[in-house]
């Protein structure tokens, strides 16, 4: 890894570094993987299921299933020049926590949303340290925060992701990786085409994601949603309780 990459805790330089990113090949993981390219990668993995070209040529599509310790493995194999991980993929089933369905939801969500950055975090942790430190990037989400009741499958297991993040900020440091935990409301995608409601340019998230890495941060706020819910959540919990409720009991599914 090149010094002055990102070293010790320091603030990254993306400019030179080597990317590997989860679920690239469409949406937010698209959009990153154009953005890495704009901001002077070295080399970008894209991570996918089934690879497919990306218009970049310092971008190598990889197969990749966040969900099948046997792919990640290879992938780590393959990728062991990496010193910057981003894991995005993820998945989103709309379930309230007592539907029918909501146990086989749950376990869905976990494997992709939580447990797949932890097998990618426990694959990659050790190719970090042998390359300087690097980072990793967990893509989590404003209900990480609080309960959504539409959606609280999905938000349990972005509080899971959550927790899990704080836990890797803390091993690792000591090998000098960072571990910066990123916060959207609904992203404009494919993954929020049921969402009424206001959603964000995932260009935007994108950038702020790269900020924050230049920046040093432990969390980033990406875009007036993760702003304002980051302070309600601590300052006003009562209010997002009721808020929460009100959308339930009027049966507001998706009016954000």
């Amino acid at each position: 890894m090149r010094p002055d990459c990102f070293t010790n805790g320091n603030p990254m330089n993306i400019k030179g570094c080597t990317a590997l990113v989860t679920g690239a090949n469409r949406g937010l993981g698209k959009v990153i993987v154009d953005q890495l390219a704009q901001a002077g990668a070295a080399r970008i993995y894209a991570g996918m299921r089934n690879p497919a070209v990306i218009g970049h040529d310092v971008v190598t599509p990889v197969a990749l299933d966040v969900t099948d310790a046997d792919s990640v493995a290879r992938t780590a194999e393959k990728c062991s020049d990496v010193d910057l991980v981003i894991n995005n993929a993820g998945i989103m089933l709309a379930t309230p926590m007592l539907a029918d369905d909501s146990e086989q939801a749950l376990r869905r969500e976990l494997d992709v949303n939580a447990f797949g950055p932890l097998r990618i975090a426990k694959a990659f942790a050790p190719i970090l340290a042998r390359n300087g430190g690097g980072a990793i990037v967990n893509m989590l989400s404003v209900v990480s925060w609080y309960v959504y009741p539409f959606n609280a499958t999905y938000c349990a297991s972005k509080f899971t992701a959550l927790a899990m993040t704080d836990a890797m900020r803390v091993e690792l440091k000591a090998q000098g990786t960072h571990v910066m935990g990123v916060y959207a409301g609904f992203i404009d995608t494919d993954m929020a085409a049921r969402v009424t409601g206001e959603k964000t340019s995932p260009v935007q998230v994108a950038e702020r994601m790269l900020a924050g890495l230049r920046a040093g941060k432990d969390h980033v706020l990406a875009d007036a949603a993760a702003e304002e819910l980051w302070r309600a959540v601590r300052f006003e919990p009562e209010r997002v309780a009721a808020w929460a409720q009100s959308l339930w009991d009027a049966g507001r599914a998706w009016a954000v």
